[in-house]
């Protein structure tokens, strides 16, 4: 725990969070009023949100979307601060440099479950991005082969739409249209 978090004292708040110093080692989310930390990310995880990121971004040049796809940037929510793994976003929403986005202006979130943070990224973050009204939500599973859940939000829950398998290469209209094979997403 850093000299910041450990004299911190009372509940955090995103100003808290959003005030300490960069650290590369650490990604910091606010959860109600706790503040969470956990380590950062491993070589597959960090491979395979490149080249999601990657392939996302020429997708969206590709039709003219006027989105902007960003890795680990800071969402501002209703209740808390969280760092997806990669987020789309409106580019009016990232004009200026800012250290966070504001849910609104999120259109999809990606979470890449890492071995530590699989309740989180499967359950409790899911329930923050539909409460902040996030239109879509991918979710990138690695065992025992890579796939891609794809939801969209209904009725403010989200409904699995599609699941990418490794070895097909799967069509996606939404945000905009995109093709992926999760297993090119992992191979070293």
């Amino acid at each position: 725990m850093s000299v910041a978090t450990a004299d911190h004292t009372g509940p955090w708040t995103v100003a808290d969070v959003l005030a300490l110093p960069e650290d590369r080692t650490t990604r910091y989310e606010l959860l109600g009023e706790s503040l969470v930390m956990s380590p950062a990310p491993g070589v597959r995880h960090q491979r395979a949100s490149f080249r999601l990121h990657v392939i996302l971004d020429a997708a969206a040049r590709a039709v003219g979307a006027p989105v902007e796809v960003l890795e680990a940037i800071n969402v501002t929510l209703p209740s808390g601060l969280v760092v997806p793994d990669l987020v789309v976003t409106d580019a009016g929403a990232t004009a200026g440099d800012t250290v966070s986005v504001d849910a609104e202006a999120v259109q999809l979130v990606v979470e890449l479950v890492s071995p530590g943070n699989k309740t989180m990224d499967r359950k409790f973050k899911p329930l923050l991005y539909a409460e902040a009204a996030i239109p879509h939500l991918w979710r990138l599973e690695f065992d025992p082969a890579p796939r891609l859940i794809v939801s969209e939000l209904h009725g403010g829950r989200y409904k699995e739409t599609t699941v990418a398998l490794a070895g097909t290469t799967t069509h996606l209209d939404a945000p905009f249209p995109v093709d992926i094979d999760p297993a090119g997403l992992t191979r070293q």
